[in-house]
């Protein structure tokens, strides 16, 4: 994690006719040395105060005060010292998961002399300042974000008139503070105002926003609210209480589908410690926590003002199994605190492995000890074994990283090469240390070289630093070049939360080899689209701009690996409808995906830049990163803050702090070419246009055989019979629950069963059914795909997915691929010698009568084995059919006439049933020879003998 937010040591006195406001940066960027004098504040100015100069803040700023509230200050508060904070307002925008906060507080100095007023707030260490300003009895202050270099030209020319402010710091976990201090004469009126963005992280299933309130006073006017717009629907939103018990009740959270508002607006009363204390019990974070509706796997991909946002974060995916190695450092260093709460951690980790997990437990001082020299099940009593093993672990001696690192690389790939691990299971080893290497190689550059030459593409390394005398940059660009993140456990902190906090996000991986794709006449400058691994609760976010004058639709292509299955799933966008739905909105970022995509690159360039290998190579990066904070007016370690009054002749400098063992975010860039798979052509429908994603791959569009055999309604059965090239219909009238088998073929082991549905009322004194789920199961694959009207569900063994018809994907294993296009249809195919489809129907929902059902359609060219069967599998061997005797009937359309199949001679009328495909409202007529009485006498036996118990069973015959 960088840091991103400086602390900030400001100075004004009264009757100054020129001063100069700055900060200065200690980091690994520049190395500069502030005097005494300096350091401690201590400057001195004299002259006549400066005239009352115009506000002309406008770029960034949107007052959160009422008319009102600016006139209306006669309301003070007694603190016995003479500073009333007369106003702190905090408004947070929170679009499309961009966060843009504001915080502005106005402070009086009704003592009789003067003294110092400070501004202090923290900030995230994620986010980006984007402005400050500051007005001090009408002399307003305007921020600005130059080249860093232009910064410290100018604080050097301040600090030789002795007029720089020193530096004030403040550490504390992921919040960083931003100080300033002002000292003003006696009626003195301030008003801060800064800005910051960032964007919204999810973790275990959950976007969390904190703000730290510490107002230090009672405040007449506290308020904070809280505004969240997401496009595609709030799941939830809670504001946990974390003030304490003393503002139950008093934070109020309004929803509707797509927005949200949360407000915290106590009274003065409310605020008191007790009935009559003088000081306020604001003290403490602030916390709003929400979600997003997820109704396709495939992502949520938004397009606003020129620029594209993809959000991908699929639900409903079976856990992948792991193979992890806990690499522990026991040097002397951590003994006592870090190791107890290290070893309570573990006592859980190691409860939460699951049962198809191996592991295995590294621990190194100055020397490295392997508890099994080889990965092992997670059984409970290896798990039990292991505990022990680390319950007797006593810190001492020095520390050799190397080593334990390349000994955990090696046990990871003997248990490849020999087989003990699934070949698609996650990989990864998780580091734990609190020091640098002491023993063995110490040289940093060295280990990284090692571990990242002995490290295979399959392994992941993700490393903990526990406090703060630990190399984090170390940690870090170890962990970044090895697919893995790094974090900094506080060790003062509970750090052993910490640590199975960080478990937990990492403990349950989905897919691997995710890749993000769009047209490339399409889009440009996109960030990075490759991901080694996607875990659980946790989100991929890509982002870039759209090329203008483009394609009216954005669409992408996701292929990733999940379990034994190959995935390939679609989203799309409409570039123009987002802007017009923003535009009528209040309390949103119109701008958010420009700035999302700025944030996303900054901070993938800056990870980009602690791995470059050359001088040359950091500089080119340095560069871009330096472009893109100004044009964006992000303050980063590249860049300043230069806050100025009109004059110019007053200044302060805002500057982001690095500390030199602290890295920064993940990300590495990487395209590749676009890969899809499309549902067999007897399956597809037409495309009333050209989309992006169709003018990208092949057109595999092909002409539509005009028969096929299918199901469709109340169901109605049409067998095309391609010898005597006629189609024959029947209807079968049952009951809803039924299960009934469709194609049974025990040789090739596929079977496909419906399952029957009824109306919403009975019609005649009689209730239509309707098939509303189908099952496909491969028994030979081990797989089973269960479609219903709401969701489709895939098996394979112990892996299980859930797919919406929100949702366009295909997913492919071991020969059997499935193809969902939205809201549409599915098509399963078995090694491209049988295939299905089963196509959606919605109705209106306040229909009082017909509900969702679906229709099954299978071509006749599907290679069965001869001992296939079921209502439809039957007919793939052909029986002969003879009709004669053809005459109108009561019906003039419907003439009837004589079937004789099968020994039978049945009574037939000519009649038309509906096929879907090409139009799924009106369908298109099939002219068929319609057998009443259930097809009785056409198919073998009695409907009945073809109800079977479950989705997956097949076909039992007498």
């Amino acid at each position: 994690m960088r840091r991103l937010v400086c602390f900030i040591g400001l100075l004004f006195v009264s009757k100054a006719s020129s001063l100069d406001f700055f900060v200065e940066e200690i980091g690994d960027f520049y190395d500069t040395r502030l005097g005494q004098d300096e350091a401690q504040g201590n400057i001195k100015t004299s002259g006549q105060s400066p005239p009352k100069l115009i506000n002309r803040y406008e770029r960034n700023r949107r007052s959160i005060f009422t008319a009102d509230e600016v006139e209306n200050e006669e309301v003070e508060v007694e603190t016995g010292d003479g500073i009333h904070i007369h106003s702190y307002k905090v408004e947070a925008r929170i679009t499309s998961r961009f966060a843009h906060t504001t915080i502005c507080s106005r402070v009086v100095n009704t003592a009789q002399h003067a003294q110092s007023i400070v501004f202090n707030v923290q900030i995230p260490k994620s986010a980006f300042i984007s402005n400050f300003t500051m007005d001090v009895n009408g002399i307003t202050f305007i921020g600005s974000v130059k080249e860093k270099t232009v910064a410290r030209s100018l604080y050097a020319k301040a600090r030789a008139r002795g007029k720089a402010a020193g530096i004030i710091r403040t550490n504390s976990n992921d919040m960083e503070t931003f100080k300033t201090e002002v000292h003003v004469p006696e009626g003195s009126k301030i008003q801060f105002e800064i800005h910051y963005q960032g964007m919204m992280q999810r973790k275990l299933g959950v976007y969390e926003y904190n703000l730290n309130l510490q107002p230090g006073k009672l405040v007449p006017q506290f308020q904070v609210d809280v505004y969240i717009y997401e496009p595609k629907g709030i799941a939830f939103v809670r504001a946990p209480n974390s003030l304490g018990g003393h503002f139950e009740g008093l934070i109020k959270v309004t929803t509707s589908n797509q927005k949200a508002h949360v407000c915290f607006k106590p009274t003065l009363h409310q605020q008191r410690k007790c009935h009559n204390c003088s000081s306020t019990a604001v003290d403490g974070d602030f916390t709003v926590q929400y979600d997003v509706i997820r109704e396709s796997n495939g992502g949520d991909l938004q397009v606003s003002d020129g620029y594209f946002v993809h959000f991908f974060a699929p639900i409903n995916l079976s856990p992948l199994p792991k193979n992890i190695i806990f690499v522990i450092d026991v040097s002397g260093s951590m003994w006592g605190l870090k190791m107890k709460q290290t070893v309570q951690a573990m006592q859980t980790i190691l409860d939460d492995l699951g049962q198809d997990d191996f592991f295995s437990i590294i621990d190194f001082n100055h020397n490295v000890r392997c508890w099994s020299d080889e990965l092992v099940p997670a059984t409970s009593i290896q798990t039990s074994e292991a505990k022990k093993y680390i319950q007797e672990i006593q810190p001492n001696g020095g520390t050799n990283i190397n080593e334990a690192l390349l000994r955990a690389t090696h046990m990871l790939s003997n248990a490849m090469n020999y087989g003990v691990i699934d070949p698609r299971s996650v990989s990864m080893i998780i580091l734990v240390s609190d020091g640098d290497p002491t023993v063995g190689e110490i040289k940093l550059s060295a280990i990284q070289k090692n571990v990242k030459k002995r490290m295979r593409d399959e392994f992941s390394l993700f490393s903990l630093g526990m406090g703060f005398d630990v190399d984090y940059d170390f940690l870090e660009r170890i962990a970044l070049e090895n697919r893995g993140m790094a974090q900094r456990i506080y060790a003062n902190q509970n750090a052993s939360q910490q640590l199975k906090d960080f478990y937990q996000q990492v403990s349950s991986p989905l897919l691997r080899k995710i890749l993000i794709e769009y047209p490339d006449e399409a889009v440009t400058d996109v960030t990075q689209n490759s991901f080694d691994k996607y875990f659980s609760g946790s989100e991929l976010v890509v982002a870039g701009r759209v090329e203008p004058h483009g394609y009216s639709v954005l669409q992408s292509v996701i292929t990733a690996s999940s379990g034994t299955m190959d995935l390939s799933l679609q989203a799309e966008a409409d570039v123009h409808k987002l802007d017009e739905i923003l535009a009528l909105q209040r309390y949103v970022n119109p701008g958010f995906a420009r700035q999302l995509w700025a944030y996303i690159t900054i901070n993938q360039l800056l990870a980009e830049r602690s791995l470059a290998s050359t001088a040359a190579k950091k500089r080119k990066i340095t560069q871009r990163i330096v472009s893109m904070a100004l044009q964006h007016q992000f303050v980063t370690p590249m860049t300043a803050m230069l806050v100025e009054s009109e004059s110019g002749d007053e200044r302060l400098l805002v500057d982001s702090l690095k500390d030199p063992k602290q890295g920064c975010c993940s990300g590495s860039l990487g395209r590749k070419g676009l890969l899809t798979y499309s549902p067999p052509p007897w399956a597809q429908f037409p495309t009333a246009q050209p989309t992006a994603l169709a003018q990208i791959g092949p057109d595999l569009v092909e002409a539509l055989p005009n028969h096929i055999t299918l199901v469709e309604n109340d169901p109605h059965f049409i067998i095309h019979l391609p010898k005597s090239k006629q189609d024959i219909c029947f209807n079968i009238d049952s009951e809803p629950g039924k299960i009934l088998n469709l194609v049974s073929d025990p040789d090739l082991g596929v079977v496909v069963n419906g399952q029957l549905i009824g109306a919403k009322k009975l019609e005649q004194t009689k209730i239509s059914t309707f098939f509303g789920t189908i099952a496909i199961y491969c028994k030979k694959q081990d797989m089973k795909v269960e479609i219903s009207t709401k969701r489709i569900s895939v098996t394979n063994g112990k892996y299980a997915h859930i797919f919406s018809w929100e949702e366009t994907g295909n997913m492919t294993q071991n020969g059997v691929k499935i193809s969902i296009k939205k809201d549409t249809h599915v098509t399963v195919s078995v090694n491209e010698e049988i295939s299905f489809m089963v196509l959606l129907h919605r109705v209106w929902k306040k229909h009082p009568v017909n509900v969702d059902f679906l229709g099954v359609y299978t071509p006749h060219t599907n290679m069965f084995s001869p001992e296939v069967h079921g209502l439809l599998g039957q007919f793939f061997s052909e029986p002969e059919v003879k009709v004669f005797n053809v005459q109108p009937g009561s019906d003039p359309k419907k003439p009837e006439a004589t079937m004789e199949v099968k020994g039978h001679k049945l009574a037939v009328t000519r009649g038309w049933q509906k096929d879907y495909r090409t139009d799924k409202v009106y369908g298109t007529n099939v002219y068929c020879w319609f057998i009443h009485n259930s097809g009785k006498g056409f198919i073998d036996g009695h409907y009945k003998d073809y109800i079977v118990p479950h989705l997956d069973s097949f076909l039992q015959r007498s």
